[in-house]
């Protein structure tokens, strides 16, 4: 069992950036690869970036390419989102979500077991 807990999201300009971080609990936490999710009003979630449970593999959405980093401190359980050059289609609620022990990093959302209550970007022009 693996809880998640993010944060860091807020109000920022467009071109700005933003730092999410995600709080991961539970004795298989930094045996799991994690990505994070977003979900914009009226649309689908959608994968944003994901990285294996030692770091060494990180996958990310085209639309994010350049933009977004994704990184983990397994010493301290957490996993973060750096987000630069923010774009107003960017707005949107983001989740931490975690794969089982050991699985690889995936853009799959149905493949990710645990899943934080999320927390909200606004990007505005």
């Amino acid at each position: 069992q693996v809880q998640l807990v993010e944060s860091g999201g807020g109000l920022v300009q467009a071109g700005g950036s933003l730092r999410l971080s995600c709080a991961a609990s539970g004795g298989t936490a930094s045996r799991t690869s994690l990505g994070w999710f977003r979900q914009a009003p009226g649309k689908e979630r959608e994968f944003v970036a994901a990285i294996g449970w030692n770091g060494g593999t990180t996958v990310y959405a085209d639309s994010v390419k350049g933009r977004f980093t994704i990184s983990r401190e397994n010493v301290k359980n957490m996993v973060y989102l750096q987000m630069s050059s923010l774009k107003p289609e960017d707005t949107a609620v983001y989740y931490c979500a975690a794969r089982g022990v050991l699985n690889g990093p995936s853009d799959l959302e149905n493949s990710y077991r645990y899943w934080g209550q999320g927390t909200q970007v606004t990007v505005f022009s």
